[in-house]
């Protein structure tokens, strides 16, 4: 695969995920419907190392680090916005606060991988979170959402709790597991999402699935494209690329998810959300630019 394409893939797969939870919700608790998810992905995972041959961490340390990751980019991050969502935070709200993942993956790189990250980086993701805002602007309801009508301050945590758990989960990837076999290291990540989801499942959810036609569709879309297919290209990218890179082409995903709405739901799309998208695809093409300009100093 040309790497050029790999994060645009990655960029589409990735917004279809709040799409997924829209869908799976209705049919199982949260956390349960990621015990479910990681359990499916962790069978087709094992079945491709042992096909080929992937070798596993040669030290317990190895093992711990992914552990980590594992709980953080997969456990907590998708468990907060799926547990967001089903406390009554819109889709468009929740895609808003995750938007401002970049900025946190640029400061979490800065201050814990003491990368060096140019004021062209800053000036792309600044732009990039300004057209994220005006993208969803159309979609939100100033006199309902943003006053917290119709959904807890416990949504509003669980989601910022999910934007730091994938900045820091993205940068501790990078710094402690980038040697490390990538299908393996993902079923060792994915084995620590579960043991968290089975735990949060057991202790404060029901486990009651509603195991329908819909809610299969949604789960192997959510196991095969998502846990997969998108975690593959994105541990690709984050193995590969400055940190600060890959978080902006989290910028594309909301823009991408409104594209989408509006031509399978016929979701209309304003000036303002026109903008945006540019505006967005402009802060990316500037974040990404590997043209040097002065840094900025810790």
């Amino acid at each position: 695969m040309n790497p050029k394409l790999i994060p645009w893939i990655f960029v589409w797969i990735w917004s279809t995920g709040f799409i997924a939870v829209k869908y799976g919700l209705p049919y199982a608790e949260p956390f349960t419907l990621l015990m479910y998810r990681f359990m499916f992905t962790l069978i087709i995972l094992l079945l491709i190392i042992k096909y080929k041959n992937s070798p596993w961490p040669k030290s317990k340390l190895g093992y711990f680090h992914l552990l980590i990751v594992g709980a953080l980019i997969h456990g907590i991050y998708l468990g907060g916005i799926f547990q967001a969502i089903q406390w009554g935070m819109p889709v468009g709200i929740s895609a808003m606060v995750i938007g401002l993942q970049p900025l946190g993956m640029a400061l979490a790189a800065g201050v814990l991988l003491k990368e060096q990250v140019t004021m062209r980086q800053w000036t792309g993701l600044v732009i990039g979170l300004i057209g994220l805002y005006l993208v969803l602007f159309d979609k939100m309801d100033l006199t309902s959402e943003i006053s917290f009508e119709g959904f807890s301050i416990w949504a509003v945590i669980a989601v910022v709790v999910s934007l730091f758990a994938i900045s820091i989960g993205a940068v501790y990837q990078k710094r402690f597991c980038s040697d490390l076999d990538l299908i393996s290291g993902t079923w060792v990540q994915y084995f620590s999402a579960l043991i968290l989801c089975i735990l949060i499942s057991v202790f404060f959810e029901t486990g009651d699935v509603a195991w329908t036609r819909a809610f299969i569709y949604t789960l192997t879309w959510q196991v095969l494209a998502l846990s997969i297919g998108a975690i593959f290209l994105l541990m690709t990218m984050i193995k590969h690329g400055a940190a600060a890179n890959v978080g902006s082409y989290f910028y594309l995903v909301a823009p991408l998810a409104a594209i989408q709405a509006w031509f399978l739901f016929e979701e209309t799309i304003g000036l303002s959300a026109f903008f945006g998208v540019m505006l967005v695809s402009f802060g990316v093409a500037i974040t990404s630019s590997k043209q040097p300009l002065k840094t900025i100093q810790n």
